[in-house]
């Protein structure tokens, strides 16, 4: 602001955005104006100003302005007696005749805004305490700015604070085509314009939307605590089992989607092949890689993320629990789910089903239960009772089991699952994004993925377990493996051995830089 500028504010002594004073100490009178600009009673939707070190005519009398007193002033925001706490700034304005502090303090998007309990207002010049229409009338005004937390303002944060890169070259080319991406670069329009359009941008307070940093910010959790996933692997069927395994996915949500669709397909569905007859071999899935991404993916959509605690991902020996804070939302009910849909996140839905990760079709939790009663999981129960979260649980199928001990009794395979020799059917077992998985005599795939795991010397389930335990974590070391796996150092060795045999780790160089070299 120019001093011109300034000084028409100072000189304007009817105005109700202007308060002065030549105090420097009487914080109860700077509260309360600071409380009366942020609560807007006339709506005028811009600034007020408070100025110290300014008579009530407008005459400037000048302060020692010293960093003390800056701090002193600034603190008011913080220090609990006004409630929300204001947007507002403090800085030192050199006037011709004496130096004064200005106080900007913005009109709140949820008033009534109280200092030490009392609502103030402006009432032209002046200020006073609300009364009864005067409170109305803001909470009127509360019940017109509010919208949901991931549509509003996330006001600490800037666009620097954005990966801009990752909206540019990830997300914008699903959401737009190439065309329509031209031709915004044609027309000028700026990033926040195209973050703004997705609802990732708030253009009046100049920052990220929630929803903007939720799937763009460089460090989320920095301004959504609980924006995260807590992945932990339980020995045997309740939490006080010992951890097995644990790991937090917590980058912004374009890069945690992409890494949750990794790891179901990885290590969650647990796909193998089980001989069913001497020239033939079946696959199985303790749990359908769709079902559970579909699970998950909707626990991060309608998830109440002004909770600090994170989705909870726990997986047991005979099932797997999802739960999420946040409760059924809007008009979605006990009674009319899954049928009757609701969003509390609306740019994030739009957002993931942008990306591909939901659909909005209100389908998918009967998909999910159709999946799982045909791989005879049984259906998804969800625990509503928790009130401010929902539980979903996920039961193992018995079908894997079950065809092993089957294959055990013919002699397909030995009790530690080694396929007998002489009778391993010459197939290579190929699956799809869907968890299915089809055989294919003479190794012809038609164009399928290679199966995760073949049967080695060693026993495959713990050659399997090694592989993707390396895979979640790269940076693995023989003593995380035993302390994650539950096995000696020895076994750990020897299913390494294996894994550099069958080709899964490079033989020649399995660690550079610190990490395994994985080929498959």
């Amino acid at each position: 602001m120019s001093i011109e500028e300034i000084r028409a504010l100072l000189n304007d002594i009817e105005s109700d955005r202007v308060e002065r004073t030549i105090s420097t100490t009487n914080t109860d009178k700077f509260g309360q104006a600071i409380c009366a600009f942020a609560n807007d009673l006339p709506d005028h939707k811009v600034a007020g100003y408070l100025f110290l070190g300014v008579k009530d005519d407008g005459e400037v009398q000048g302060l020692n302005v010293t960093d003390d007193l800056l701090k002193n002033v600034a603190a008011i925001r913080t220090d609990g007696n006004i409630q929300p706490q204001p947007s507002m700034t403090v800085e030192k304005v050199a006037m011709p005749e004496g130096d004064i502090v200005m106080i900007r303090v913005e009109p709140s998007v949820f008033p009534p805004v109280k200092y030490k309990g009392r609502i103030w207002i402006r009432i032209g010049p002046r200020k006073g305490v609300a009364n009864e229409d005067d409170e109305r009338i803001l909470l009127e005004k509360r019940r017109t700015n509010v919208t949901a937390f991931d549509a509003s303002p996330c006001l600490n944060a800037t666009i620097d604070d954005m990966d801009l890169q990752k909206f540019k070259h990830y997300f914008l080319p699903k959401a737009m085509t190439d065309d329509e991406i031209e031709e915004d670069r044609k027309e000028g329009r700026t990033v926040k314009h195209q973050l703004s359009s997705f609802g990732f941008f708030d253009m009046k307070y100049d920052c990220p939307t929630n929803a903007g940093m939720l799937f763009f910010a460089k460090n989320l959790r920095r301004f959504i605590p609980g924006a995260y996933i807590q992945y932990v692997r339980f020995a045997g069927k309740d939490r006080a089992g010992d951890i097995m395994m644990e790991h937090e996915f917590k980058g912004n949500l374009c890069t945690t989607l992409e890494e949750l669709d990794t790891f179901v397909e990885t290590t969650i569905a647990n796909r193998r092949p089980i001989p069913v007859s001497s020239t033939r071999e079946d696959p199985f899935v303790d749990y359908p890689y769709w079902s559970t991404r579909e699970l998950l993916m909707n626990a991060i959509c309608h998830r109440d993320y002004t909770s600090n605690g994170p989705i909870q991902f726990y997986q047991y020996d005979d099932h797997i629990e999802i739960m999420n804070h946040g409760g059924l939302y809007g008009r979605a009910n006990e009674q009319n789910f899954p049928k009757v849909n609701d969003y509390r996140n609306i740019v994030v839905a739009e957002a993931m089903k942008v990306l591909g990760y939901v659909n909005r079709h209100s389908r998918g939790v009967l998909k999910v239960q159709k999946e799982l009663k045909s791989n005879e999981n049984g259906e998804a129960e969800y625990d509503f009772s928790y009130q401010t979260a929902v539980m979903v649980k996920e039961m193992k199928s018995p079908r894997g089991e079950r065809a092993l001990q089957e294959a055990i009794a013919q002699g397909f395979v030995t009790e530690n699952g080694e396929k007998q020799t002489g009778k391993q059917p010459n197939l290579t077992i190929s699956d799809d994004k869907n968890g299915h998985k089809n055989g294919h005599k003479n190794g012809h795939e038609d164009d399928q993925k290679p199966s995760k795991m073949k049967v080695s010397k060693f026993p495959a389930p713990i050659v399997e377990e090694v592989y993707k335990a390396i895979k979640l974590n790269r940076k693995a070391k023989y003593s995380w493996l035993q302390d994650n796996l539950g096995v000696s150092e020895a076994t750990i060795k020897r299913a390494i051995s294996d894994l550099k045999e069958l080709g899964y780790i490079n033989k020649e160089h399995s660690k550079i830089k610190g990490e395994w070299q994985l080929m498959k």
